[in-house]
């Protein structure tokens, strides 16, 4: 049984690193960006919505799609599988997790080592300078109390290249890890895919979850199912005392 399979290399991992996407998130309800793009925003071309020519052109309406966003994801929980994410952490020696989601559900379920590829859609950066800015409020589009410059939301958009910072931990999580776990991702798209080439070229044992598989992990370990699906299991293995044959 794979999960059986995944549960004995995680136990005899030194360290592991565990690369999620868009499918973790789903059993939470949250939807993609274009599954977002109903209503007032079908209109609308995704350049439109998530480029900084875009930001530039027109601020206020961005602003308020990814405050849209924003609302979609505080009506949404985290799921088992996020929580069963949160638990491996206490059972396996070292665990990175490197999310390309932008809903902040790992860390609300309680991970903490957490690797935000994409960025954070609750956090507020300066478009001029690129800092953080804290204490912004809900509503209009505000503006950088340093500088004056419009707010942006802190996430990875279309052109923009992943976070220098995000891009080194990413990178080095995977190339030091003994288990490289791919969960509801296809990880076709450079940079991500490149994380788990540099797991195998660390010999790591490479598996992925997802309920179409895509071989991300041919020769590897592969489990047709959902995060919760997978992961529940997983754990609750994990978590039972070894016993001998």
């Amino acid at each position: 049984m794979a999960i059986v399979e995944l549960a004995e290399a995680l136990r005899s991992a030194n360290r592991v690193c565990v690369l999620t996407g868009a499918g973790m998130s789903a059993e939470s309800g949250v939807p993609t960006f274009r599954d977002a793009q109903t209503g007032l925003w079908a209109k609308y071309d995704p350049l439109e919505l998530a480029t900084p020519e875009a930001f530039a052109a027109n601020p206020e309406r961005v602003w308020d799609w990814y405050q849209y966003r924003r609302e979609l994801v505080l009506r949404a929980d985290p799921n088992d599988g996020h929580r069963a994410l949160a638990e491996l952490a206490g059972l396996v020696s070292d665990l990175t997790i490197v999310t390309q989601n932008v809903d902040g559900l790992h860390r609300r379920a309680g991970s903490t080592n957490v690797v935000e590829f994409h960025g954070n859609l609750f956090v507020d950066r300066c478009f001029r300078s690129g800092s953080v800015v804290e204490g912004m409020q809900p509503g209009p589009l505000p503006h950088c109390p340093g500088c004056g410059a419009p707010i942006r939301p802190g996430v990875v958009w279309f052109g923009e290249a992943i976070p220098e910072d995000a891009l080194d931990r990413a990178f080095a999580a995977a190339g030091g890890c003994d288990a490289f776990v791919s969960i509801g991702t296809a990880a076709e798209v450079y940079p991500a895919a490149g994380l788990i080439d540099r797991a195998r070229r660390n010999n790591a044992v490479v598996a992925e979850i997802n309920p179409q598989l895509t071989g991300t992990a041919a020769g590897g370990i592969e489990i047709a199912a959902t995060a919760v699906e997978a992961l529940v299991p997983l754990v609750n293995r994990l978590r039972a005392p070894r016993t001998l044959n």
